[in-house]
C-alpha cells in the first residue's frame, strides 16, 4: 500500500500504555479459542467469550524496524491511523453524495486488555466494532495473528480488517443494525444466523467500495484482502476447527460469499449495489 506520508486520523484513543484495564477475566481454553476464531475480525461483542490472554508477540509491519526508544508496535499504529484516516476521507465524500453526513468513529488501540461499551476486550478478541459506545477496538498484535494463524499476510489484509469494522459502524449509523437485531428477535436461531450472515456480507461489500475509492490501494493489496476474506469464511473455519461444516451455524458467510461481496464492492464502487439482505445472487456460493 502507498500509505507512508498519508494523513493520520485524529480519532484514535491510544490506550497501549494504560497497563490493561479493569473488568472481569473469563478463563480461556480450547472451547473459547474456537469461538474466538468464529468471531475474529467481525463486529459484535467478542468479549463475552474471551478474557485475558497470555502475553503475545509484538506486531510487525513488513520490512519495518522500530527506532531506538520507540514501542515495537508504533509502525503498526501509524499504519492503522493512516488507514482509518482514509476511511474518513472516502466515506465523508461517498455518503455526502447520498445526502448523509459522516461522523467518524473513534478507534481504540490497546494492549492485552481494555474496557469497552460491550464489556472487557482482550487481545484474543480480534478487532471489533462495539455498538454500545460506537468505537472500534484493536490490539495491534492481531496483525501477527492475521499472518500466522489465518495465513493472510500483507498490508491489504490488515486494511481490509479495519475497513470491515468501519463498515459495521456505518451500518449502525444508517439504522441497519437496529433493524437486523429487531428481526433476529422475532425468529429462530437458524433464521437469526442467516440474517447475521447478510449483515456481515454487506460489511465486506462496503469494505470493497472503500478499497475501490482509495488511491493508496495497489493490485497486490486487493489480492491480500481477498485472501483474508477467504480465510475467515464460516465453512473454512468450521472445517479447520471441528473437521466438518454445519451450514445452519453460519453467522458470517462462506469464504466464497465473503470474497464475492468484497469483489463486487471493489468492482462497482457503488454503495447502492450492496443490498445483501434482498439479493440472493450469491446463493450458489453456499
Amino acid at each position: 500500500m502507498r500509505w507512508l506520508g498519508g494523513r493520520e486520523s485524529e480519532n484514535v484513543e491510544d490506550r497501549r500504555g494504560g497497563g490493561g484495564g479493569g473488568g472481569r477475566i473469563i478463563g480461556g481454553g480450547i472451547g473459547t479459542v474456537v469461538i474466538a476464531v468464529i468471531v475474529y475480525l467481525l463486529g459484535g461483542d467478542p468479549s463475552q467469550f474471551l478474557g485475558q490472554s497470555n502475553a503475545l508477540e509484538s506486531p510487525t509491519m513488513p520490512g519495518a524496524q522500530a527506532p531506538a526508544g520507540a514501542q515495537p508496535d508504533d509502525q503498526a499504529a501509524k499504519f492503522t491511523k493512516v488507514v482509518l484516516g482514509s476511511t474518513e476521507d472516502i466515506w465523508t465524500k461517498l455518503l455526502a453524495k447520498e445526502g448523509m453526513q459522516y461522523r467518524p468513529p473513534t478507534l481504540v488501540l490497546f494492549r492485552n486488555r481494555t474496557e469497552s461499551g460491550c464489556g472487557t476486550a482482550s487481545a484474543a478478541s480480534g478487532p471489533f466494532y462495539c455498538p454500545g459506545d460506537k468505537k472500534l477496538y484493536i490490539d495491534l498484535s492481531f496483525y501477527d495473528e492475521l499472518q500466522n494463524r489465518f495465513r493472510a499476510p500483507g498490508e491489504g489484509a490488515m486494511a481490509y480488517v479495519i475497513a470491515h469494522e468501519v463498515a459495521h459502524y456505518i451500518q449502525d449509523e444508517m439504522g441497519i443494525m437496529d433493524k437486523v437485531h429487531s428481526m433476529q428477535q422475532r425468529v429462530g436461531e437458524k433464521q437469526a444466523n442467516q440474517i447475521s450472515v447478510r449483515l456481515e456480507l454487506q460489511a465486506d461489500f462496503l469494505a470493497g467500495v472503500w478499497a475501490r475509492n482509495n488511491n493508496m490501494i495497489e493490485p497486490k493489496d486487493i489480492e491480500a484482502a481477498l485472501r483474508a476474506a477467504n480465510a475467515i469464511g464460516d465453512d473454512r473455519i468450521q472445517k479447520e476447527t471441528q473437521g466438518y461444516v454445519v451450514p445452519d451455524g453460519f453467522t458470517h458467510g462462506t469464504s466464497a460469499q465473503r470474497v464475492y461481496w468484497f469483489k463486487k464492492g471493489y468492482q462497482t464502487g457503488d454503495i447502492n449495489q450492496g443490498d445483501t439482505f434482498n439479493s440472493r445472487e450469491d446463493a450458489n456460493l453456499q
